[in-house]
């Protein structure tokens, strides 16, 4: 008797988990295979803004075509000195991942960002959404030089 139910139990459960098949309702498909994929702006969800420049010093920055290979060394002797200990290349961390800034923010700002923290977490709007998102973490001022902000930028773009 015991081996019977041990046996129906399992043809059952064998049953249940077969193959689940499309249904449909009123003409409405429902595919349970399917899952909404939502996008974000960006991987922080923070909006994209390359217009925006910023609060600061800096404004107006260009990029040659070419990477000054000597410049971005200096700047990521300084970034692993001094950023790595909130931001990381690809994964975030207390600070947003650096890979592929420039597609979320224009070179002025990121610079801005760097020499002016303080007056961009008062004044500016993506600064102050990176805020919240990061659990109110404030980026300290490290009291760089304009040419050593450049340094940095000019690494970021290597990313």
């Amino acid at each position: 008797m015991r081996k019977s139910l041990i046996w129906i139990t399992l043809a059952a459960l064998v049953m249940a988990c077969g193959d689940k098949k499309e249904e449909k309702k009123d003409s409405f498909e429902i595919n349970r295979s399917k899952t909404a994929v939502k996008k974000e702006t960006a991987s922080e969800g923070v909006p994209v803004d390359l217009d925006n420049k910023g609060i600061g010093p800096i404004k107006e920055v260009k990029f040659s075509d070419e990477i000054d290979e000597e410049l971005a060394a200096q700047g990521k002797a300084t970034f692993e000195m001094i950023c790595v200990a909130c931001h990381q290349i690809n994964q975030r961390m207390i600070g947003p991942a650096m890979a592929g800034v420039y597609e979320r923010r224009s070179p002025e700002w990121v610079m801005n960002m760097i020499l002016n923290p303080d007056g961009m977490l008062r004044e500016d709007p993506i600064a102050q959404a990176l805020l919240k998102e990061y659990n109110n973490m404030i980026m300290n001022n490290q009291n760089l030089s304009e040419d050593e902000a450049r340094a940095i930028a000019e690494y970021l773009r290597t990313l």
